[in-house]
């Protein structure tokens, strides 16, 4: 559990750009469950999840929360692994038919229309999303992040005690002022 709840946030700034890919895609699908019926109820019901009203609701909302989650970088390990598990169960739900030409929902409007080569060719926004949040479950959200925020306040700095004489330490203009002959300096945070 700390694993998820302490990611590392020393990673590159860029990891940003995969954080707004994913959370954008998340958060504007999620609406999209609540704008159009056939996306979010419609498309529950069609493929036999119970109560299909609660399920696409608690979907759409999951996926604006951890949309915005993944966007600002907060949870970002916990979001991700939540987006992941979704994603496969989404897969499994929608593309095993495909496969086998009997797909509740709409058949793709060009060739392929079942087969290997319509699960890949449908599965590719799928697939792109579960290998961002993995990315991200294992990379954390980067130093661009609320998570760099938050760990940054609670970081522990070990203090470094190194003895200066008082004469020394009172004249010296580039030695920091200190308490009864020691410089205090944070130095890496301990994790």
């Amino acid at each position: 559990m700390n694993w998820f709840l302490n990611p590392p946030v020393t990673g590159q700034s860029t990891i940003l750009i995969i954080r707004l890919m994913a959370g954008t895609v998340f958060f504007w699908e999620g609406i999209l469950k609540f704008v159009y019926v056939n996306q979010g109820v419609g498309r529950f019901t069609k493929l036999g999840f119970p109560f299909p009203v609660t399920t696409a609701h608690l979907i759409a909302s999951g996926e604006i929360i951890g949309g915005l989650l993944l966007i600002f970088g907060l949870f970002t390990r916990v979001t991700a692994f939540y987006f992941i598990i979704q994603m496969i169960v989404a897969v499994l739900s929608t593309k095993i038919d495909l496969y086998f030409g009997r797909s509740p929902l709409p058949m793709p409007p060009a060739p392929p229309k079942m087969g290997i080569w319509a699960v890949l060719h449908e599965i590719r926004s799928d697939y792109a999303q579960i290998l961002g949040c993995c990315f991200l479950l294992i990379e954390g959200a980067g130093r661009r992040s609320l998570d760099f925020v938050v760990s940054a306040s609670k970081k522990l700095y070990r203090i470094t005690g190194i003895t200066v004489p008082e004469s020394i330490e009172q004249n010296s203009p580039f030695l920091p002022k200190t308490k009864q002959g020691k410089i205090y300096a944070p130095v890496q945070p301990v994790h």
